[in-house]
């Protein structure tokens, strides 16, 4: 399982009929991480008017979960908007806030949802990119001679070596994208080498 996320904090802002839109995106793994984004901004612009926002946890093509918020904007005109982008644009793991100064001349609900969008759509064009790919953690026990075989594997298949002990056997925690599960455990049980229970 592999999607794109953020590689790095984008940013973009719009101006529309005097307003200033100011879109933030970045990478957040958690509920806990997106607050902590949004209160950060808040800290950063203290004197805006609004700070709206929407997050997308997990893979975008089935989000393990989603949330937004209009922070005093007329209900759906700002957290929904920018939550539409983001399922739009098929990036995961993303924060988008989109701070707002008002500047005298109200847009109206319409106008609203389409400046919100076009501040969303603004900084996602420009986000940088990077796949975040699933990875699966195995714990192995195998002798001596068959350690620099494993490590060579595993450095086929885009895996690491978390950990090693050595006893009578060596005990490796390894790590490698799940893709290459079926592979790895086939290398595995053609060499007789034991997966541990987890």
């Amino acid at each position: 399982m592999s999607y794109p996320i953020p590689a790095e904090r984008g940013r973009a802002e719009i101006e529309i009929k005097k307003s200033r839109f100011i879109a933030y995106a970045d990478l957040v793994e958690t509920r806990a991480q997106a607050m902590t984004m949004l209160e950060e901004l808040k800290a950063d612009y203290p004197d805006a008017r609004h700070h709206c926002w929407a997050y997308l946890l997990g893979d975008p093509n089935c989000a393990s979960n989603a949330g937004m918020g209009d922070d005093g904007e007329p209900s759906g005109t700002a957290g929904k908007p920018i939550l539409n982008v983001l399922q739009h644009k098929g990036v995961g793991d993303v924060m988008l806030v989109v701070v707002r100064y008002f500047g005298g001349i109200k847009l109206g609900a319409g106008g609203l949802t389409r400046a919100y969008s076009q501040a969303a759509q603004a900084v996602m064009a420009d986000l940088p990119i990077q796949t975040f790919e699933a990875q699966l953690t195995l714990q192995l026990e195998c002798g001596f001679g068959d350690e620099q075989v494993i490590r060579h594997q595993l450095e086929l298949l885009n895996g690491s070596i978390l950990q090693t002990e050595y006893s009578e056997q060596v005990r490796l925690e390894v790590q490698l994208p799940l893709a290459s599960q079926g592979e790895f455990e086939a290398f595995l049980a053609n060499r007789k080498i034991q997966i541990l229970d987890q």
